[in-house]
C-alpha cells in the first residue's frame, strides 16, 4: 500500500509526532523530499504541562494540537493516523495498520513510555503519566476519590482517599506532587466543605539521595524546601517495594494505605518490533552515531527520547527532554538534505539552554547557563518558556488566560468528571486477598 503523495522524490517516513517529529517534519518544509508522518494519535501533546491536565488545572486540549494543523501549509508532508507495527529493515517498509508503507529515510521519533522495572505489580495498581488519556484518567482518579471522601462513614477507607503518594522525584514527580499541595491547601476545603486540609496527605518518594538529580544541587535543595513548606511528606533514598490497590510498602519501613499513587519513577524508550535487540541499549533506547543513525543502517535514524546517541561526548546518552528532541529533529532534516544532495552529514552537538521546573504559585526552580535561581522570578520565567512552547495560538491563549484566572482566583473550573476512571478492579482484588 503506497500512503503519501507519490511524487517520486525521496521519501522520509517519520514516526511519531512528538516535539522530535515534528521539529524534524517543520525543518524538511521545501526540500526535495516527500515527507510522511505516522502516529497511533492524530494530535501532538506538549507533554510538560500534562500534570496539570491531571490535577484540573487546565483542560486536556489546551496542551494538544491536531498534527494536520500544524503542516497545512506544507506542500511536502502528509500525515496518516496509524499505528507502526513492524519495522522491515530489509525491504524500507513500515508495516502499519493502515497497510505498508515505503520509506528511503526512515527516523524514528516515538518517545518514551512508562518503565516499572519489571514490576507488574505497580503496572497494574499504580497511574503512569506520560499520554494524555493517562493524564485524564489520574484526574479522574483524584476526584472520584475525593467524592467519595466526602460522603464515606468509614475512617479508614476516608483516609486511603485522601492519601496520595507519588513515586519518583524527577522534575515530573516534584511538580506533580506541588500541584496536589495546592489542591490540598487552596481548593479541598472550597469545594469539600466537609473536608479539612489537614486530612489530605501528599507523599513524594525518591529512590536517589535528592530532588530533581539532573539539576544543580542548589535547585534539588530548594525544590525539597518548597515542597516542605508545602506540607509534602519526602522520603529520598527509598523504593516502593509494593502495592496492592490498598497497602503501599516502602523499604525505610514506612506503609501507607492509600487509593491512588501515581508512578513517575521511570521511562523506556517506545521501540518498534523490527529494530534488532543488540542496538537497544541504557532502558530500551535506541544506540545511535553521532548522526542519529541507528548503528548498522545507513537509512535510518532515531531521535528524542528514544534515541540513545553514545558518543565520547555523551557517553551515557542525552537526557529524555524536550530541547533535545527538538535541537535532534532540527539537525537530522539538515543532514537528511545534505544526504540527498550527495553531501556529507555534520554530528549532532547538544546545545543545553537550561533547566526549569515548578513546584507551585510562586515557586519554581531554574538552571539556565551559570545561572541558578528559585522562587517568584524562576516561575515567571517557567510560565514564559511554556507558553511560547505550546503548539497554537489558540492554545497559548487559552492556558495563559486560565493561569490568570487561577493565580487570583486560587481555583479552577477544569475540575470536570467527564470520563469515569473505574478502579473498582484493584479494590475487588484487594478485598478477595
Amino acid at each position: 500500500m503506497y500512503l503519501g503523495k507519490s511524487t517520486g522524490k525521496p521519501r522520509v517516513v517519520i514516526i511519531g509526532g512528538g516535539f522530535g517529529g515534528v521539529n524534524l517534519a517543520r525543518k524538511l518544509k521545501g526540500a526535495d523530499v516527500e515527507v510522511v508522518m505516522l502516529d497511533k494519535h492524530n494530535y501532538h501533546t506538549f507533554q510538560p504541562l500534562l500534570y496539570q491536565v491531571a490535577i484540573g488545572a487546565i483542560e486536556s486540549d489546551s496542551v494538544a494540537f491536531p498534527i494536520r494543523r500544524l503542516f497545512t501549509k506544507q506542500k511536502n508532508f502528509s500525515f496518516h493516523m496509524a499505528e507502526v507495527l513492524n519495522i522491515n529493515t530489509t525491504g524500507n517498509t513500515v508495516s502499519t495498520t493502515l497497510g505498508d508503507v515505503h520509506y528511503d529515510y526512515l527516523a524514528i521519533a516515538t518517545g518514551a513510555g512508562t518503565n516499572f522495572f519489571g514490576n507488574q505489580q505497580m503496572e497494574h495498581f499504580t497511574m503512569p503519566m506520560k499520554n494524555l488519556p493517562e493524564a485524564l484518567n489520574i484526574r479522574s482518579l483524584i476526584l472520584q476519590n475525593l467524592e467519595k471522601a466526602a460522603v464515606t462513614t468509614d475512617l479508614s477507607e476516608r483516609n486511603a482517599l485522601l492519601t496520595f503518594v507519588v513515586v519518583g522525584g524527577g522534575p515530573t514527580g516534584v511538580e506533580l506532587a506541588g500541584a496536589l499541595a495546592e489542591m490540598q491547601i487552596n481548593m479541598l476545603c472550597k469545594d469539600y466543605p466537609d473536608l479539612k486540609p489537614e486530612h489530605m496527605k501528599v507523599y513524594l518518594a525518591e529512590g536517589k539521595p535528592k530532588l530533581i538529580a539532573a539539576m544543580s544541587e542548589q535547585a534539588s535543595v530548594k525544590a525539597k524546601q518548597f515542597l516542605t513548606e508545602m506540607g509534602v511528606i519526602i522520603y529520598n533514598d527509598v523504593h516502593v517495594t509494593s502495592y496492592n490497590g490498598f497497602d503501599l510498602e516502602i523499604d525505610n519501613g514506612v506503609s501507607l494505605k492509600t487509593r491512588s499513587v501515581f508512578w513517575a519513577a521511570g521511562v523506556r524508550g517506545e521501540v518498534p518490533q523490527g529494530i534488532p535487540q543488540n542496538v537497544v541499549v541504557r532502558g530500551a533506547r535506541i544506540q545511535t552515531d553521532e548522526f542519529s543513525r541507528v548503528r548498522g543502517f545507513e537509512n535510518v535514524f532515531a531521535i528524542g527520547d528514544v534515541a540513545a546517541m553514545i558518543t565520547p561526548q555523551s557517553p551515557n546518552g542525552h537526557p529524555g527532554v524536550a530541547p533535545v528532541a527538538i535541537q535532534q529533529g532540527g539537525h537530522l532534516a539538515k543532514n537528511i538534505i545534505k544526504i540527498v544532495k550527495g553531501t556529507a552529514p555534520e554530528a549532532f552537538v547538544y546545545k543545553d539552554k537550561g533547566s526549569l521546573a515548578t513546584i507551585g504559585r510562586n515557586k519554581a526552580v531554574a538552571d539556565i547557563g551559570k545561572l541558578r535561581f528559585q522562587g517568584f522570578f524562576a516561575w515567571l520565567v517557567w510560565l514564559f518558556v511554556h507558553i511560547m512552547t505550546l503548539a497554537g495560538f489558540s492554545n497559548k491563549l487559552v492556558v495563559f488566560c486560565n493561569w490568570i484566572i487561577n493565580y487570583f482566583t486560587k481555583n479552577t473550573d477544569n475540575r470536570l468528571i467527564i470520563h469515569y476512571f473505574n478502579n473498582e478492579t484493584m479494590m475487588t482484588e484487594q478485598v478477595a486477598k
